[in-house]
């Protein structure tokens, strides 16, 4: 019992480490979008949480799970997808939601604070779902 512990929390740390990868890319993109390109929060915060789903699908496939190799990779991702989905709605809200009545006068630094409360948030939901779904024949 105290081992499988052990390694559903080791298993939680590479996950959340994926997720801080995840988050460089969607911060990065995220950014990008709205200062130099000029795009409106909602379409920016929609393709960099996208670009960070695509990144901790991969890096979790090889490196968190590395035995969920053995499963077919379409129906993994489709399943990934949705709950990323679940996720995108949840960050969206928060994001949009701080942004707009809390964080606002604060400008990028507001936004980017509203964008980490969101992302803290979904990384719970993201591991809780997908341990449950996605990679529930992993011992």
């Amino acid at each position: 019992m105290v081992l499988s512990k052990r390694k559903e929390i080791v298993r939680f740390a590479k996950f959340a480490t994926v997720g801080a990868i995840g988050t460089v890319v969607d911060f990065s993109v995220l950014n990008l979008l709205v200062l130099v390109f000029g795009l409106s929060k909602f379409w920016a915060n929609t393709w960099s949480f996208s670009a960070a789903v695509l990144s901790n699908f991969v890096w979790n496939r090889l490196w968190t799970f590395p035995e969920s190799r053995q499963e077919r990779l379409v129906s993994q991702l489709t399943q990934f997808t949705l709950v990323s989905i679940g996720g995108y709605v949840i960050n969206q809200t928060i994001f949009l939601g701080l942004d707009k009545l809390v964080f606002h006068v604060w400008g990028t630094l507001g936004y980017n604070i509203s964008k980490a409360i969101a992302v803290l948030v979904v990384l719970f939901w993201n591991f809780g779902v997908n341990r449950i779904w996605t990679y529930r024949s992993i011992e």
